[in-house]
């Protein structure tokens, strides 16, 4: 007589083995049409799995984010069905939900196209209107083998023979059409809706292995319904629109050659952008009591082998080999390990703690090709990194000092508000569970403190410790992972880093990881997509172009020019015998903030007439107000709140 306790802490009683779709009828009508799937004792569910036993229930309906997955998952399952009944001769693999949507990979002679698509929606939209109840069986594994085998379904048998002996063969149905899985799923196929579009073909190799047979990939987003599914296209479009591969070929900032893949060959304008970025966050560091360094690239294979890396990262590490000296060395994947070298290197007192080391460190890491994407996914990077050595009851000081330094970052870049997601112990890990316990103590503790909410992101830490990350949201609604923070115990004790404490005897310290950017060639990235390349002054790579109307005023022009040159300001002087239009056309294209144009009257005058990205009208202004107005506007956000407080207290 099962006992089912609902959210609200109500109870029902019934009398025996009883499913969700009879609770759910029990409660009333409303939650019996609702009801898509559910979670019994915390495990998600079927909606017609069987309860005998006192648990606690809660139903899952279409607007949590559970359904969301769940329809996901199910429209590949559909996609499989309709495109097996269009091209029978088709294999099936496998057809997992993913973020936004979903992907099938099949095996088929001739691989599909894009222009398959219409035929296969068509007939996704058939299956779902039938309405086919998805109901889960259980085989015994020789069985299943067999069924697959002799349909010619060679991949979805070798799938089952590679489960582990004591798994349980689930197979769910969809009319006569039916699938490897382990569930759960929506009620019927009506429940997917028609929310659904195949988006793009891909190829992807037998479980990621390129000695296996080459699939076709069909990737498709899925949604609640039609206005999520029209939100979702038009974040996509915009999303093409701000793409920054394109943005930073019309900006001339940067481009990618297959000499070296995965690397950045920066241009003048995308080092100037560069270089504004570094700078500001250089002064951001040294406000914070950083002290800067610099470390070695290649670094011998024992040294990664004390510090964990080789056994936890070597398949992501850039390995050279030195004949002569009989050694291995390796390019760094990240600083950590040389900073306790800087810090091992003379003995520390505990009157230097917390002691900041900050590098702006260039690291190399293995990315597969196919994985790399423009300024996002790259082999060669530069992390704006830096390691706190302190003491535990330090943590919680430097967790705030962090987060209030990260804060304003993000701000002064154009991001208001970040999430936090805090990340435990991952399942492969250097270090003891004790020492773990006592990492992520220490870390929940100083978001307490400091007053820090979090999500947690489970079994996402770093193989040293665990982290907080901070997410970014940009306009138009996508989340980056930028910022983290780490709480190391590990890679101190693994590399003998110590100090002598108020009691004359050696103590380790608490090293703590941290990064506000991440890295600079993704976070800039993520900056030219969130302005669409239309930066504020201070960071554009070309502030003001000074553009002729005719010949005469070129000189002027270059004087106009030389004057903002020395006000500080990226100028440049368009002198060209073009027409003023096209010379605006031109510029706008490649997203200069502000176009001073001269003519003879301009230069008679000493007056600029001053137009703005995306603005239509123009000021005129003498050219001494012009350049003061433009330099003041161009002064990065912490030097000009130095300047103001220095005012005021000049003033006072």
């Amino acid at each position: 007589m099962p006992a089912i306790t609902l959210p609200d802490g109500s109870v029902r009683n019934f009398d025996g083995s009883v499913t969700g779709t009879t609770v759910a009828a029990a409660i009333g009508a409303g939650l019996a049409r609702a009801a898509l799937a559910m979670e019994v004792d915390g495990k998600l569910v079927d909606i017609d799995t069987p309860i005998d036993h006192d648990a606690r229930l809660r139903f899952v309906t279409r607007k949590d984010d559970e359904a969301l997955e769940m329809i996901r998952h199910d429209t590949a399952h559909v996609l499989a069905e309709a495109v097996q009944s269009l091209w029978p001769e088709t294999q099936v693999t496998i057809g997992p939900s993913i973020k936004d949507g979903f992907y099938y990979d099949f095996s088929r002679e001739v691989p599909f196209t894009p222009e398959d698509f219409p035929a296969i929606e068509a007939k996704m939209r058939e299956i779902v209107e039938k309405a086919e109840p998805f109901t889960r069986e259980v085989w015994a594994r020789d069985e299943a083998i067999r069924f697959f085998e002799e349909k010619g379904e060679h991949f979805k048998a070798q799938l089952i023979r590679d489960l582990p002996a004591d798994e349980e063969i689930s197979i769910y149905r969809q009319g006569e059409w039916l699938d490897l899985c382990r569930g759960p799923h929506l009620r019927t196929t009506a429940d997917v809706g028609t929310a659904f579009k195949l988006m793009r073909v891909a190829g992807a190799y037998w479980r990621g292995d390129h000695r296996n047979p080459m699939l076709t990939r069909i990737y498709g987003t899925a949604w609640r319904d039609k206005k999520e599914l029209a939100a979702h296209l038009q974040r996509l479009e915009e999303a093409e629109k701000r793409d920054h591969r394109r943005i930073g070929r019309e900006m001339d900032l940067f481009h990618i050659q297959e000499e070296a893949v995965g690397q950045i060959f920066w241009h003048q304008k995308g080092w100037r952008l560069y270089s504004t970025l570094q700078d500001y966050m250089r002064r951001a560091q040294n406000r914070n009591g950083y002290q800067e360094v610099r470390t070695p690239q290649l670094l011998d294979r024992a040294f990664w082998e004390a510090s964990g890396h080789w056994d936890k990262y070597r398949e992501n590490m850039f390995v050279a080999t030195v004949e002569e000296e009989d050694k291995v060395l390796a390019l760094k994947p990240m600083n950590c390990p040389c900073h306790v070298q800087i810090f091992r290197h003379g003995l520390r007192s505990y009157r230097e703690l917390p002691l900041r080391m900050a590098e702006f460190g260039a690291c190399h890491r293995y990315e597969p090709s196919g994985a790399l994407h423009g300024l996002m996914r790259v082999r060669g990077f530069t992390q704006d990194d830096a390691h706190i050595f302190c003491t535990d009851d330090q943590i919680a000081e430097e967790t705030a000092r962090f987060v209030t330094m990260l804060s304003e970052v993000y701000r002064d870049l154009g991001f208001d508000s970040f999430r936090v997601k805090f990340s435990d112990r991952p399942e492969t890990r250097a270090g003891d569970d004790a020492t773990w316990d006592r990492a992520e103590a220490a870390l929940k503790r100083a978001c307490e403190m400091v007053g820090v909410e979090y999500e947690l992101n489970p079994g996402e830490g770093a193989f040293y410790g665990p982290k907080l990350e901070f997410v970014l949201t940009d306009a138009i609604g996508r989340d980056w992972q930028c910022g983290t923070l780490q709480v190391d115990y590990v890679m101190p004790e693994r590399l003998d880093a110590s100090y002598i404490g108020e009691d004359s005897q050696r103590h380790r310290p608490v090293m703590l990881h941290r990064a506000i950017l991440g890295s600079f060639e993704r976070f800039l990235g993520i900056l030219i997509e969130q302005y669409a390349g239309k930066f504020p002054l201070w960071l554009a790579p070309t502030q003001v172009v000074v553009a002729s109307i005719v010949t005469d005023a070129a000189p002027y022009a270059e004087q106009v020019t030389e004057a903002l040159k020395a006000a500080g300001l990226n100028a440049e002087a368009d002198t060209r015998n073009e027409k003023i239009n096209a010379k605006v056309r031109e510029h706008s294209l490649a997203r200069v903030p502000v176009i001073l144009v001269v003519g003879r009257r301009e230069a008679e005058e000493g007056t600029v007439a001053m137009r703005r990205l995306g603005g239509k009208e123009q000021e005129v202004l003498p050219l001494s107000e012009a350049v003061q107005q433009l330099a003041q506007e161009a002064t990065p956000p912490d030097l000009r709140r130095a300047r103001e407080a220095a005012a005021q207290t000049a003033a006072a």
